[in-house]
């Protein structure tokens, strides 16, 4: 069970890296990748180069080590996954705050939620033996 939890905890934050990187490329590149620039309006931002370096770099960055210190087994890899997955759902809030609902915040929601739960479940938090193992 750990193993896979382990295993599936670091497909989760390549995928969260990659894809924070790569929407990071296009905010900064692309000027949002066709996402309407008036999303931005009454927000400090005037372009998606600021919002897109912050998704690429600090989004994609904490999921990134995150993700190579879990495959590396080092002992801080449960705080950067933790580290990671609640700025992931941080993102996702600020987003939603910004520039409204769109499915893949869903998308982006659960993963870090899930990311947080399969911390919990290497750290011996949500265990299905937990109960058994609890003094009554």
């Amino acid at each position: 069970m750990i193993k896979r939890a382990r295993s599936l905890l670091i497909v989760l934050l390549y995928f969260g890296a990659l894809s924070a990187i790569g929407g990071g490329v296009l905010g900064v590149v692309v000027n949002g990748a066709g996402v309407p620039l008036e999303y931005l309006r009454g927000t400090p931002f005037t372009s998606y180069l600021i919002p897109g370096l912050i998704l690429g770099v600090v989004i994609g960055g904490t999921q990134g080590l995150a993700a190579i210190t879990t495959q590396r087994q080092h002992p801080y890899s449960s705080i950067a996954a933790t580290v990671a997955g609640f700025g992931m759902i941080i993102w996702i809030f600020v987003e939603l705050a910004i520039t409204g609902y769109s499915w893949l915040q869903t998308v982006y929601f659960a993963l870090g939620v899930g990311e947080l739960l399969l911390v919990m479940v290497l750290l011996g938090v949500l265990s299905p033996t937990a109960r058994a193992r609890r003094p009554q």
